[in-house]
């Protein structure tokens, strides 16, 4: 071989090595970055694949009322009747307490004992009631379904419960028919309007975000202020019957009065004619 040829060889030789050594690095390069990628994506999960962490709903995150609440649920469920009944005669005995209070004269323990006894009849039903409306009008629109039942609420409940509780509140006080019913024309009317600033909100906060055992004891809540506002409203009532009593009770002494009056002039002038 020449000394021309042998170079060239030796050049091509020298040039394939080159080339070989550029694909095995490319190769080498590839790989790696395949496998930095796969690492990466098992190893480094995206937003998406991670999970959010699920906050408890709010009624479990109150801490000591949180357990209040879990206990009243728990014993609600083993003993409905029983529990309603005594948290019936809780919040009827300090809403009226508070209404005694706010009138500012003395504790009258009939009073006390006859809001009691309201309360304690009224608590079954008024448990079974709310629970027809967690059971029914449940629509595929929750905006419908609550807008129903606070319209239910409003409409049959809220009335028949204000017309029993002041004609209780009478006929357990002694008044007649005739002024049992004339107590409830001056009553129901005016409580059923205010109801509208209170139960319409009340009863879709509780039907749209708690859990059927959560919603007494938070219209429980609720209903404190609402029954001392009756006990109250009751009461001026009661005093305008007293005022109307008293009221007859003047003109038929005027009656009386004009009458002796007239009488002993009539008798004057008989008197006078004959002598």
């Amino acid at each position: 071989m020449s000394l021309p040829q042998f170079r060239t060889a030796a050049v091509r030789l020298q040039f394939r090595a080159l080339r070989q050594r550029a694909q095995l690095r490319a190769h080498s390069t590839s790989t790696n970055t395949n496998k930095t990628a796969e690492s990466a994506t098992t190893k480094t999960p995206t937003a998406s694949a991670t999970p959010s962490p699920s906050l408890p709903p709010i009624w479990q995150r109150l801490g000591p009322l949180t357990t209040a609440a879990n206990a009243y649920s728990r014993s609600q469920r083993k003993r409905p009747y029983t529990t309603q009944i005594a948290g019936a005669l809780v919040i009827y005995l300090f809403a009226d307490l508070s209404a005694q209070r706010i009138g500012g004269r003395e504790h009258d323990p009939k009073r006390t004992a006859r809001m009691l006894l309201i309360g304690l009849a009224a608590a079954v039903p008024y448990f079974h009631w709310f629970r027809f409306l967690s059971s029914n009008f449940n629509y595929a629109s929750k905006t419908l379904s609550i807008a129903t039942k606070v319209a239910l609420n409003q409409l049959c409940f809220t009335p028949t419960f204000s017309t029993y509780f002041f004609g209780a509140q009478a006929l357990l006080s002694g008044e007649s028919l005739e002024a049992t019913v004339q107590r409830i024309r001056d009553t129901v009317p005016t409580s059923w309007l205010n109801s509208f600033k209170v139960w319409p909100a009340t009863v879709a906060f509780s039907m749209a975000f708690l859990p059927f055992e959560f919603r007494s004891i938070f219209s429980g809540v609720v209903a404190v202020g609402w029954q001392t506002y009756l006990s109250y409203l009751n009461r001026q009532a009661e005093l305008l019957e007293e005022a109307r009593t008293l009221a007859r009770g003047t003109a038929d002494a005027e009656k009386v009065v004009v009458a002796a009056i007239q009488e002993r002039r009539e008798q004057q002038a008989t008197s006078a004619a004959a002598a």
